[in-house]
């Protein structure tokens, strides 16, 4: 990059909330910081935040966003819909006031958890595209007392009507009362997939929440809450997505 174009490298630092630029010029002279895989030790390096891929102690630093991104702990019975004809409860009434936003991917109405809204397309499109293989996590509640034999099928894959699926990861939480607590990790995105997968091994789902999607993981955020994503969130994200 010409001397006279981009920003300083401490200066990208600060401004993308790291470290001040003091800070962040020790952090260079350490060698911590990379610069499209290139470890930087010189305070007068120029980069173009936007399209330049920093790095310290091997993090990725994403840009000063300029768009929004949040997580939502979406609540049982309300839409992934900004809007209902029939009077349902929607997403919307969980957005900021003022703030316009789309939901990456779907919750099913009687399905609750972590829901990604944003106003970058292309970063919806990406998380949401089946060739980046992010896996999501879900915890079931299903019925009655699933056998270890079950499991081992789960496990080894089972084959639906729109062809066969196998899970990333599959463990028993509790088996109790006639009913168990199972979580699954998948990287598929096909529609309403843990429940037909637990219909298909006879223990329908009675109640179902997604806990993470890649690095991004509900926590304790509150049902109905929203927060934004952290800094190390978007940073791994953007990598998963090579963005």
């Amino acid at each position: 990059m010409p001397d006279d174009e981009g920003i300083r490298l401490q200066k990208a630092l600060s401004q993308a909330g790291v470290a001040s630029r003091r800070a962040g010029e020790v952090l260079i002279s350490r060698g911590r910081v990379e610069v499209n895989g290139e470890v930087v030790k010189e305070q007068g390096r120029r980069v173009d935040p936007a399209t330049d891929v920093i790095r310290v102690d091997g993090k990725r630093v994403p840009p000063q966003a300029s768009h929004q991104y949040l997580v939502l702990n979406k609540p049982r019975g309300v839409l992934c819909a900004m809007q209902d004809t029939h009077g349902r409860r929607t997403i919307a009434e969980f957005v900021p006031e003022g703030v316009r936003l789309f939901h990456v991917g779907r919750l099913d109405s009687d399905t609750e958890g972590l829901l990604v809204l944003t106003n970058d397309g292309d970063f919806a499109q990406r998380l949401t595209h089946p060739s980046y293989e992010i896996t999501k996590t879900y915890l079931a509640e299903v019925a009655g007392e699933i056998s270890d034999a079950t499991l081992k099928r789960l496990r080894g894959g089972i084959e639906l009507e729109d062809g066969p699926i196998i899970p990333d990861e599959v463990r028993l939480v509790q088996r109790s009362g006639g009913r168990s607590l199972v979580r699954v990790v998948l990287h598929s995105g096909r529609n309403r997939i843990v429940r037909r997968i637990f219909d298909e091994l006879g223990h329908p789902v009675e109640r179902l929440s997604r806990l993470a999607i890649g690095p991004v993981k509900l926590g304790d955020l509150r049902i109905g809450d929203t927060r934004e994503l952290t800094s190390d969130e978007l940073g791994e994200l953007l990598d998963l997505l090579g963005r």
